[in-house]
């Protein structure tokens, strides 16, 4: 999977878990947190996603690494090799 598209594949699930949030104008370099309303739970709804969707595993001890897009995508590029887009 790209980078684009694992960026998407993040964008989606934040959408789907957060419906009434915009994501059309994240930054991929600032804490996702700081830029929409996710609590604990709306987070941990993300981990479980991509579990869901693409069979990935993220540790709670991994959690931070997934702050903003850009860490997302280098923690996840490694772990979404061969998977495909779910749209």
């Amino acid at each position: 999977m790209q980078d684009s598209e694992i960026k998407q594949a993040i964008i989606s699930i934040i959408g789907d878990i957060a419906p009434d949030e915009d994501t059309s104008n994240l930054k991929p370099d600032v804490r996702l947190r700081e830029q929409i309303d996710l609590d604990s739970m709306d987070f941990l709804d993300i981990v479980m996603e991509l579990r869901k969707q693409y069979g990935v595993n993220v540790p709670d001890t991994d959690y931070m690494q997934l702050a903003t897009l850009d860490s997302c995508v280098n923690y996840l590029r490694p772990k979404m090799q061969g998977k495909t887009l779910k749209v």
